[in-house]
């Protein structure tokens, strides 16, 4: 029986799109990836050839009737154009999170991938790894009081990366997956431009009208770091449960996940759910950020 090849090409080739490239070359033995063949990579720079990858201009890549899905691991910015062009062009779709920086370009996007039958996967390795699934074991059945995720990191360029509700959507992913569907009650960001400096509040309610508070903060020198308080009636977790590595890297497992889908073995019910978490956070994204930067309200 043949087995069914799909021609994929990694478009921008920053740290994700090499481990992109690095996964597509070597597939895990017997796994779905192994369904997947690099044809070569998009890129602005001209680079020739990386290991055995050779670059192909935007336009092959889209007409190229070898190629059946596009990894798009460019910056934020150019995620939406991107992402349609290979649409459009018929071509399933792996990206980075965020998909889109505007909640209204992630739900076309979605609806013109459902058009055209097309897989439009985004990557959420944050959901991926040890820690997390560790914490969510730790979560499940328990009941809420009042949490805190305090997320702190390197400053970002904003121009390509986004709004700090859009760029740091993991988080947000992290406490939909954690707690259910959230509402914002307040948002707000302070702002140190010479000191490079963001930090950004929200606060959301559960369905159960708990209080959910949600911090990234970014600067110089500022190291890459989670902190959680989670309060539930049994007690509170105030640090990440300890955690085994696994033996297979975050984008080999979401890679996995993508290969799947394109075979159809993902059932409906779990597409649907997903799609229905990815375009909720970024929904909610896109309210955080209207509540950031709504000007001050003057109470006379």
């Amino acid at each position: 029986q043949m087995s069914k090849m799909f021609g994929t090409v990694v478009v921008g080739v920053g740290i994700a799109g090499l481990a992109r490239i690095k996964d597509l070359m070597n597939p895990m033995p017997s796994s779905p990836s192994e369904h997947l063949k690099l044809f070569g990579f998009v890129s602005r720079r001209s680079f020739g050839n990386i290991n055995e990858a050779k670059q192909i201009s935007l336009e092959d890549a889209l007409r190229s009737k070898e190629i059946h899905a596009a990894f798009i691991s460019t910056e934020n910015r150019s995620h939406e154009e991107t992402i349609r062009m290979f649409l459009e062009a018929g071509k399933h779709v792996l990206v980075e999170y965020p998909m889109a920086l505007s909640a209204k370009a992630a739900h076309e996007l979605w609806e013109i991938a459902e058009q055209k039958d097309k897989v439009l996967h985004v990557e959420h390795i944050e959901l991926l790894t040890e820690e997390y699934k560790q914490l969510k074991k730790e979560v499940a059945g328990k009941d809420l009081v009042k949490g805190t995720l305090h997320f702190t990191g390197y400053v970002l360029d904003e121009n390509k990366s986004g709004f700090p509700a859009f760029s740091g959507i993991a988080r947000l992913t992290w406490l939909i997956d954690l707690f259910g569907d959230l509402t914002v009650t307040s948002a707000t960001r302070e702002k140190q431009k010479d000191k490079n400096y963001s930090r950004m509040t929200v606060h959301f309610q559960t369905a159960n009208k708990k209080p959910l508070t949600w911090i990234e903060e970014r600067g110089p020198g500022m190291r890459r770091e989670k902190k959680i308080n989670f309060c539930f009636t049994s007690g509170c977790l105030e640090n990440f449960p300890q955690a085994p590595r696994s033996s297979v890297g975050l984008f080999m497992q979401d890679q996995n996940l993508f290969a799947k889908k394109l075979l159809g073995q993902v059932s409906k019910e779990e597409l649907a759910a997903e799609k229905w978490r990815i375009l909720r956070c970024l929904d909610l994204a896109e309210v955080i950020q209207q509540y950031c930067e709504e000007p001050e309200k003057i109470y006379s």
